[in-house]
Parts: C-alpha cells; sequence; structure tokens
C-alpha cells in the first residue's frame, strides 16, 4: 500500500535508563547490528513502500542530522584526487527514503513534539511511531484497518514482552513454572500510530505528553482505535533489551527483519 503517508519518529527524548549508551548519542541512534534502531525502524516501514520520513529530533539531535546527510556518501564507493581534491561517488548502496529531520527542542514532550512538525505535514493520514521499538508490524494491515474504521487514531496495541518467570505457588511450593507467556498479558500501547490531522487538535502546547490526556480524551470522545498486533514487538529501554536485540540480529534471525 505504498502512497505518499508520512510517518513521524519521535527521536528526541534523553533516554536516560539506557544512559550507558545515551551519553554520547541519543537513543535512536544506538546501534543494533553495526545500524542505528531508527535504521531498522525505517527499514519496518519501508518494506511496505513507505519512504517519506519526519524526524523529531531533541537530544544530541545533531547526530541524526549528521548520520543522514553523510548516509549517501558513507554507503557509497569513494574515490579522491588528492591533488586536486576532487571526490567522486559511486556504486551508492542508499534506499529511496525521504527524511525531514526537525528540531523540536530538548525537553519538549512527545505530543509537543508533534505539534512542532505540523507545519511539514502535508499528508491527510500520517503514522507516528517511537525512536526505540521495532516489531514485524505489517504496516499495509495497520493502514488499511485505519482507514476501515472512520475514526481519527489509532494505536498498535501490543504485548508486553515477557521479562520474568510465572510460578504457581501451593503453599511455599512451586507447583510450577514457566516463563511467562506475552500472550497471557493485557494490552499496551507500542507505537506505530495511524492519526488523521484533527488529532493534532488534541495537542496543547510543549508540556503535552502524547500518552496521557491526548490518548485519553481520543479514547474518551471513541476515536481512539486499536490495531491488535499479536507478532513480535520489542521496545529498547535498557541496556540489557539492547544486547537482546543485538544476538538476535546477530542470529540472523531477528524478527523485526521484515526486509
Amino acid at each position: 500500500m505504498s502512497d505518499d503517508t508520512q510517518i513521524v519518529i519521535l527521536a528526541g527524548g534523553l533516554g536516560t535508563r539506557l544512559s550507558e549508551e545515551t551519553r554520547f548519542v541519543p537513543k535512536p541512534m544506538v546501534e543494533i547490528g553495526g545500524k542505528p534502531i531508527i535504521w531498522h525502524i525505517m527499514n519496518i516501514y519501508a518494506a511496505y513502500g513507505q519512504n517519506n520520513f519526519l524526524v523529531a529530533c531533541g537530544y544530541k539531535g545533531e547526530l541524526i542530522k549528521e548520520y543522514f546527510a553523510n548516509y549517501f556518501r558513507h554507503n557509497s564507493d569513494l574515490f579522491v584526487d588528492l591533488k586536486s581534491g576532487n571526490i567522486e561517488l559511486g556504486d551508492a548502496k542508499s534506499p529511496d527514503w525521504k527524511i525531514g529531520c526537525i528540531d523540536t527542542g530538548l525537553n519538549t514532550m512527545t505530543g509537543g513534539r508533534l505539534l512542532k512538525i505540523r507545519k511539514h505535514l502535508v499528508s491527510s493520514t500520517f503514522m507516528v511511531t517511537y525512536g526505540d521499538g521495532v516489531g514485524n508490524i505489517n504496516i499495509d494491515e495497520l493502514l488499511a484497518f485505519h482507514k476501515s474504521h472512520g475514526k481519527i487514531a489509532t494505536v498498535t496495541a501490543v504485548h508486553p514482552p515477557a521479562r520474568f518467570g510465572g510460578m504457581d505457588l501451593k503453599g511455599n511450593r512451586v507447583s510450577s513454572f514457566a516463563e511467562k507467556s506475552p500472550a497471557h498479558a493485557g494490552w499496551i500501547n507500542g507505537g506505530f500510530f495511524a492519526f488523521e490531522p484533527e488529532v493534532l487538535d488534541y495537542l496543547e502546547d510543549d508540556t503535552t505528553r502524547l500518552e496521557a490526556e491526548p490518548l485519553s480524551r481520543l479514547a474518551a470522545d471513541g476515536q481512539l482505535m486499536a490495531y491488535q498486533h499479536e507478532g513480535y514487538w520489542q521496545p529498547m529501554d535498557t541496556l540489557r533489551e539492547k544486547i537482546m536485540l543485538e544476538s538476535l540480529w546477530q542470529s540472523g534471525s531477528a524478527p523485526w527483519k521484515v526486509w
């Protein structure tokens, strides 16, 4: 379902729970398999023909800008004539993506970041996600679902990743023990939103958190629908999760690699 739908990636947070990495780079630039996680997220969308991105930058946003500004050069063969200074590029391996990197402030909240890029939104329907979560989301199905229900907002509902082993107790005796299955858990916000422009009217200012009052009000108004994703989804909030994602990528069977 390729069209000109814009994808907004919220990439401005401080990433304090991953401070081992984010002291030096913004969280979307933390690498999995030698590529920033934002590159992985973009590839999920691009696998469905969605190539038009707006990155809402904040903390260390200059590193995101530099990465994409130099992407073509870094992914091409380079021929340099040291005497003349002439540089020629060849055999480029860059994807057909259009990327806007917008400075939305250091301390702006997620809803406020959306407001700050409002003037750059030209597509009627647009998508939004976070710069730190991956999954094998079927973007075609998500968009089709959003357009089918006639409401102005869709959130991708996911099961929380299993973090702890589950136990059944009889007195002090463990009667059974198993890794918790996410299927037994409830639903949480997994990002990967689809919005109509009217959603922006639910946002107030820089202090607005998208996940707080705006989504609550949309739900109360009957305007928020859930696309239920039963497949893989994983945020990268901690060093443990970063290492886990890296291990999956190195194994050659990363579940989010849909491209």
